[in-house]
C-alpha cells in the first residue's frame, strides 16, 4: 500500500496559481489511480480531479474545468495538481487519494472507493 504526502499548498490572490504535488511511496504506483480532492470549512469533501494509472483518462469537477490540470509522473510516483486563474471558492484542504486498480483507465469521482489518503495541504485563495 501507498503512503501519500501532498505539498504546494498556500495563500495565493485571486486570479493567481499554484501547483500542488501528492508523492508515493513503494514501487506500485503505476498500479493506482489517484485523485484530489478538497474540503472547505463545514462542508463536506467534494471531487476536484481524478486520473487513471497510465494517465491517458482525466476527469474534472465541473467547477474546475478548464482552470485546474491533473497530470502524473510514474517514474516519480508523484500525482500533480496544476490550479489557475484560481478562485476564493477554492479556498480549501486539498486532499490526494490512491485507488489500487486492475483497470488502467479507470478514473473515480467518489471519495468513497479510495483506499489511501494524503494528510492535506491547505490552500487559501484571497479576493
Amino acid at each position: 500500500q501507498v503512503q501519500l504526502v501532498e505539498s504546494g499548498g498556500g495563500l495565493v490572490q485571486a486570479g493567481g496559481s499554484l501547483s500542488l504535488s501528492c508523492a508515493a511511496s513503494g514501487r506500485t504506483f503505476s498500479s493506482y489511480a489517484m485523485g484530489w480532492f478538497r474540503q472547505a470549512p463545514g462542508k463536506e469533501r467534494e471531487f476536484v480531479a481524478a486520473i487513471s494509472r497510465s494517465g491517458d483518462s482525466t476527469n474534472y469537477a465541473d467547477s474546475v474545468k478548464g482552470r485546474f490540470t491533473i497530470s502524473r509522473d510514474n517514474a516519480k510516483s508523484t500525482v500533480y495538481l496544476q490550479m489557475n486563474t484560481l478562485k476564493p471558492e477554492d479556498t480549501a484542504v486539498y486532499y490526494c487519494a490512491a485507488r489500487r486498480t486492475a483497470f488502467s483507465g479507470r478514473v473515480d469521482r467518489s471519495p468513497n472507493v479510495y483506499d489511501t489518503w494524503g494528510q492535506g495541504t491547505q490552500v487559501t485563495v484571497s479576493s
